[in-house]
């Protein structure tokens, strides 16, 4: 890295991977569908509208945004006039390592002033300990080595007990080898290998997979390997985030779908896509409004749609092997999010998000009139608070009134001051749309590129050979869509930033390399360079 290259966090160590060279402006005027107005669609009709391409963003909700949209709130809390109040899907964590969502952000924020950050991600478990991020290094081993040293829930006789191999496994990875090292096992299989620490298990490692909205036992292993390294061993970014100052389509989406309309894009909220087919001269887009034709189509919606748009045999040209492992994946199981308006304030020292551990279904609470502007206004005018639980991986056949109930409980044993608490309005949310991350191999999972070059896929539930996930994957995997219709015409592609693809440090390679000789893991085959 020159001295004085621009690098999109605090990282030196940030990879930038170059678009494919080509022209600026689009001088023979192709066209594209993007089905889906969510964070993967909304990257690849920024990165196609940039350079001149005619996109139009075709999206089935009245609002931008998809899984990370907000719209107004069904009940006015108080019934007055003022600042509007607003739903959403739930919390999201803008981490510092998204580096491609932010850099998405950037076009209608370059200096990021709308995201505001949290000063720590508290953990804490039922069995009384608790973990924080707040005083961690973030340059990585060190950032490692003082969360071991401050956490309670790792003791020296923990430390004796984790075997080494399988630690290897965690230090040495290399993308994307490591997703596919760890074909068929699950991140609870994984960590019953490493006999990890029970308690710091709850709380360092699983929260990545509830973070999926997954059960460990049915996540994938290489998968949560990515994350420790994203977070941990792969970046100086810190485990510390930000999230909007107000709702998100206030905030983000919005400002975007303004930008993209200034480029000449159209988007179409409200609606729904019910078919994409071939066309003669390129794709056929089936709206409830009539069709599209263009000439091709990049797919951003969940999993479900997906599978229902391009598992029909006219709607691109694939063979029955990718059908098949297109149709075969799964949804994860569903989660709750309850927002609460409440007629009295949590305590001041209260953090504005807490993660939690052995809380029965809860998985987090935030406070959002801690962080939202437009909550705050609401709380401030009233003397209440805005309260988020969230509950994930919840079986299919779930008792709500019972999982209410309980996160009710959960609420008054973390934050007595709200026990009893009258809800002003409530709005209680159950989605089942989420894509699991699940065993199955790696390189099964259908990629940004699909048999038919007129069709791509993006989103997180789509394959990306970096270690990226949630936002930050449906972000990637947005602008690679675009990136592969662009080179297939000539135009500049557009450059992306990951954290580093293999192990930062000499001495976590040698770890790592040393314990693949004994496990006899193909990692042992791989150099270990200086």
């Amino acid at each position: 890295m020159s001295r004085g290259q621009w690098l999109p966090g605090r990282d030196a160590a940030a990879v930038r991977h170059p678009g494919t060279p080509g022209r600026l402006r689009d001088d023979r005027e192709h066209s594209v569908v993007v089905v889906g107005g969510g964070v993967a669609g909304l990257a690849a009709a920024t990165a196609l509208a940039e350079r001149d391409v005619a996109v139009t963003v075709v999206e089935a909700q009245d609002r931008l945004g998809g899984r990370v949209r907000a719209w107004p709130a069904s009940q006015r809390p108080d019934g007055a006039t003022g600042t509007p109040t607003s739903m959403s899907r739930g919390f999201h964590a803008f981490f510092r390592q998204y580096y491609n969502l932010r850099g998405l952000l950037r076009r209608t924020d370059p200096a990021l002033e709308r995201l505001r950050p949290l000063a720590d991600y508290p953990l804490v478990s039922r069995a009384g300990y608790q973990d924080s991020f707040a005083r961690i290094p973030r340059t990585p081993p060190l950032n490692l080595m003082a969360f071991v040293l401050a956490s309670r829930t790792f003791t020296l006789r923990d430390l004796r007990r984790i075997d080494t191999d399988a630690a290897g496994e965690l230090l040495d990875v290399e993308f994307p080898r490591t997703f596919t090292d760890h074909d068929g096992e699950s991140a609870a299989a994984f960590l019953d290998r490493m006999r990890f620490p029970p308690a710091a298990r709850h709380l360092a490692l699983e929260v990545f997979a509830r973070s999926f909205f997954a059960d460990p036992a049915e996540f994938s292993a290489g998968e949560l390997i990515g994350m420790f390294h994203t977070y941990f061993l792969g970046s100086a970014e810190g485990l510390l985030f930000d999230v909007p100052d107000d709702d998100y389509d206030t905030t983000l989406w919005a400002p975007l779908g303004a930008y993209l309309t200034d480029r000449g894009a159209g988007i179409r909220t409200g609606t729904a896509v019910t078919a994409v087919r071939s066309g003669a001269d390129g794709v056929v887009v089936d709206t409830a409004a009539g069709p599209l034709h263009a000439d091709a189509v990049v797919v951003a919606t969940d999993r479900a749609a997906t599978q229902r748009l391009l598992g029909a045999p006219d709607a691109l040209r694939a063979d029955q092997e990718w059908r098949r492992h297109l149709l075969s994946g799964r949804s994860a199981p569903p989660f709750a999010v309850w927002r609460l308006w409440l007629d009295r304030p949590a305590h001041a020292d209260r953090p504005p998000f807490l993660g939690t551990a052995e809380y029965g279904c809860v998985d987090n609470i935030s406070l959002v009139d801690r962080f939202e502007d437009g909550a705050a206004s609401w709380a401030q005018r009233t003397g209440g608070s805005v309260v988020e639980l969230h509950a994930y991986a919840l079986p299919a056949q779930a008792d709500h009134d019972a999982v209410r109930a309980e996160m009710l409980a959960v609420l008054a044993e973390l934050y007595p001051e709200l026990a009893g608490a009258h809800a002003v309005a409530d709005s209680y949310l159950v989605e089942d749309d989420c894509p699991l991350v699940g065993t199955e191999p790696w390189a099964s999972r259908p990629g940004v590129v699909t048999p038919d070059p007129r069709v791509v896929l993006a989103g997180d539930g789509i394959r990306c050979e970096f270690p990226v996930a949630l936002m930050e994957r449906a972000a990637t995997t947005g602008f690679q869509a675009a990136n592969r219709l662009l080179a297939g015409w000539q135009l500049a592609g557009h450059d992306l930033w990951t954290v580093p693809l293999g192990a930062r440090t000499w001495l976590a390679r040698h770890a790592g390399r040393a314990a693949a000789r004994r496990t006899g893991s193909p990692a042992a085959a791989a150099p270990v360079r200086g």
